[in-house]
């Protein structure tokens, strides 16, 4: 199973935000959408990822003025991307080595998705359960 399977299950809308825009300004985003990271795009392809961690470093750093930086200044560079036939298992490796919880999901560069750890674990999780239906009727003889 890929990554793909996951893109087709969410939906094609790519949440986003742009190297200029003010860290306050995506933080208010990544709170009304409820999520907790978004890509940095400029000119289609990933710059970065900014994530509640920059933020909260940041904070730690330079108080409530990290708010007024731009997004290019504190993201994540260069993002940890996969393409949507990586296997589900080797993007898990990856999060898990990384300790990273969102990926961007590019394609010949341009950017199609992002997937989240939650994302990834659910859907091992529905397989697991699915798999072990079709064993408890196959032994049940049904």
């Amino acid at each position: 199973m890929t990554i793909a399977a996951i893109l087709q299950n969410k939906g094609a809308e790519i949440i986003s935000a742009g190297p200029d825009q003010r860290v306050g300004e995506v933080v208010k985003l990544l709170a009304e959408r409820r999520i907790g990271a978004v890509p940095v795009i400029a000119g289609g392809r990933v710059e970065g990822i900014f994530s509640e961690r920059d933020v909260i470093y940041r904070l730690a750093e330079e108080g409530p003025s990290a708010l007024d930086r731009r997004v290019s200044e504190v993201m994540t560079s260069p993002a940890l991307t996969v393409e949507k036939d990586t296997p589900i298992m080797s993007a898990l490796a990856l999060m898990t080595q990384r300790r990273i919880r969102h990926l961007p999901v590019v394609e010949g560069g341009a950017v199609v998705g992002l997937v989240s750890i939650g994302d990834l674990v659910k859907l091992r999780i529905d397989r697991i359960e699915a798999d072990a239906e079709a064993m408890r009727l196959y032994i049940a003889g049904n």
